[in-house]
Formats: C-alpha cells, sequence, structure tokens
C-alpha cells in the first residue's frame, strides 16, 4: 500500500509527533511525506518528498498572530494551484495531521484520507470548548483540512476516537530533575518584554526560548535562547515548571514530566482556547494574558502549584492501527 503522510509544518508540535508517528506508518506500506507550512525549527529525521510554504500562520510579539505578515507571505493563488497539483491520486491513502493542501486535494479528486492529530479530536462535540464559542473558529477546525474519518489525539480520551497525546521518544525516555529554572515558551511574545517584566519577579531563574532571537543573551536571572530541540528539551526535562502557549505537544510533554504547569492561549487561536478550557479541567491554571497585571498571578503559581502526577502511555502505534482500520473498512 502506498501512503502519504502530510504534516502541518506551522509550528514544532506536529512535526515532533510525527517523528514517533513515522515508524509506525512505516509497518502498513511504503509511505511518502509531504510537509507544508513555515515557522517550525524541528527538523524530521526522514527524507521528505514534498515540501510547501502552505498556509502558513506567522507569529506576533503582542500574543497572537501576526496577521499582515500571515496574509503577505500567503498566495491563495499559489495553494489553488497546488490544491489541483498535487499528486494525491498516485497513492492508495492519505494520512493527514491538519494539512491542507493534501486534504482539498483529496477531497476535488476522491482520494481516501483520515485525518491523524490533534485538531482532528476538536471535530468531536465531546472535546472541551471554551465558555464562549467561537463560530469562525468552530469553522476553521472543520474546513482548513477538511477530512470526514479521523483519529485524534487530547488530553484525554473524550471520545472513542481520540486517543491521550504522543509523547516523543526524546521526552518518554527523559530522566525529569528538578534543577531550580521555570521555562517560558511564548513564541507570540516579544522575548525584551518578556524578559523586562519578569525581572519584576524575585529570585526566579528563567529559561525564555524565543522565536524573535538569533542569539542567546543574559539579563540578571533571565537566559534567552533561540528556539532549538535539543536545548529546549534539555531546559523542559531539568526545570521547577513550565509557562507556555495553550497549544498541544508542549503542555502534554510538560504533564507528562511532571512538571508545574502554567499555560496562556495565543490571542485569535480558537484551538488554543479550546485546549485551555481542557488544561483547566485537569487543573492546569491558565493566564489570559502576560502584562503587569499578570506578576501576581504568576508567582501565585510559582509558590503554590503542585505537579498533577499525570502521564500518558505510548499510543502512536494503536493511533495508527486504527487510522489504517477506518481506511480499510
Amino acid at each position: 500500500m502506498k501512503i502519504l503522510y502530510a504534516i502541518q509544518g506551522t509550528g514544532n508540535g506536529h512535526l515532533s509527533r510525527a517523528v514517533d508517528i513515522i515508524p509506525e506508518l512505516q509497518k502498513h506500506g511504503k509511505l511518502d511525506l509531504f510537509v507544508s507550512g513555515a515557522q517550525a525549527e524541528v527538523v524530521l529525521p526522514y527524507p521528505v518528498k514534498y515540501k510547501s510554504k502552505g498556509l502558513s500562520f506567522y507569529f506576533g510579539k503582542q500574543g497572537g498572530i501576526n496577521f499582515l505578515k500571515t496574509f503577505q507571505n500567503n498566495s491563495s493563488k499559489d495553494v489553488i494551484k497546488e490544491i489541483k497539483s498535487f499528486p494525491v491520486d498516485k497513492y492508495d491513502l492519505v494520512i493527514n495531521d491538519f494539512e491542507p493542501i493534501t486534504a482539498w486535494a483529496c477531497r476535488k479528486k476522491e482520494v481516501p484520507i483520515i485525518g491523524l492529530g490533534h485538531q482532528a479530536a476538536l471535530l468531536s462535540k465531546k472535546s472541551p470548548r471554551p465558555k464562549f464559542i467561537d463560530p469562525f473558529g468552530e469553522w476553521m477546525l472543520k474546513n482548513y483540512a477538511p477530512v470526514k474519518k479521523y483519529v485524534g489525539f487530547h488530553f484525554e480520551e473524550y471520545d472513542k476516537n481520540i486517543y491521550t497525546p504522543v509523547v516523543r521518544t526524546a521526552i518518554r525516555e527523559a530522566t525529569p530533575k528538578n534543577l531550580g529554572h521555570y521555562t517560558i515558551y511564548l513564541p507570540a511574545y516579544d522575548d525584551k518584554k518578556l524578559v523586562q517584566l519578569l525581572l519584576k519577579i524575585a529570585n526566579v531563574r528563567w529559561h525564555i526560548f524565543s522565536k524573535h532571537t538569533k542569539k542567546p543573551y543574559h539579563v540578571g536571572r533571565i537566559s534567552v535562547y533561540p528556539v532549538s530541540g535539543h536545548d529546549f528539551i534539555e531546559s523542559v526535562v531539568t526545570a521547577a515548571g513550565v509557562l507556555c502557549g495553550a497549544g498541544f505537544e508542549t503542555p502534554a510533554e510538560v504533564l507528562h514530566l511532571n512538571k508545574k504547569l502554567l499555560v496562556v492561549p495565543m490571542k485569535s487561536q480558537y484551538e488554543q482556547h479550546c485546549n485551555a478550557a481542557a488544561l483547566k479541567k485537569l487543573g492546569v491554571p491558565v493566564l489570559k494574558k502576560v502584562k503587569k497585571k499578570s506578576i501576581k498571578k504568576i508567582e501565585a503559581w510559582l509558590e503554590d502549584a503542585k505537579p498533577l502526577n499525570i502521564s500518558f502511555e505510548d499510543v502512536a502505534g494503536k493511533a495508527v492501527e486504527k487510522a489504517i482500520g477506518k481506511f480499510k473498512n
């Protein structure tokens, strides 16, 4: 069987998960890879046959998406052209992790496609939602990379087609330690503004990983680094706690490592607000924004928060088997 695995390349989470999904898919046939999107630092240790800019979102510095840069760097004509020309019909099955070009190409050419990823879990009405439902956000989840059949990943098994997170091997095999520092990954915030804010909190060491700096620098107890897979993993594994966006992979890994977690959902990212609602149910504190008024809440988290003693079993093989089963049935 010829399988195409199409992966969303905006951000690091999809590619991090793919490292463990790929060997499982290879057990079921000849596998080719397609990565579309930008803004990712993770490099797959496997040959990628197809690459595209796709539909990429670019992070800003004020807690949300830089919509001007996003529109400037995305050409709808190019995307439509790629959808029409992409050779999905060469494959028996497309496994899709929220990748729009192949999803729409499969719909156009009637090629079998199965969604496999976190956003797929949000297609279930049983997945948690924030108090205020965003109709456009709901529309995007269903239509950005449309699939009819799916297997999803979420923080809990909310539905029969949903598994707990795929925790990458580097995290699963790590030995957690507590060296006393706190790790921050907030790609939609300016690291310089974060530094000025965190300097107001006494006697805490911070490691900030930023998409907006190319060289490491240090200010007092705060160290700022460019985003690097190995350095970031090392910092998280040895941290006392992690402050990050309400994405999926990073919070899941922090929970699995039994670290304190504080999340900040990105503005205009409905998926992250859904994730924040799910994390809040688990007992994870949620911060609306990072600003001067947030200092007291961050200090309370530093002082009072405790790890939640959550661990996730290795589900990559089971999830892939389920996805292949949906194709065969």
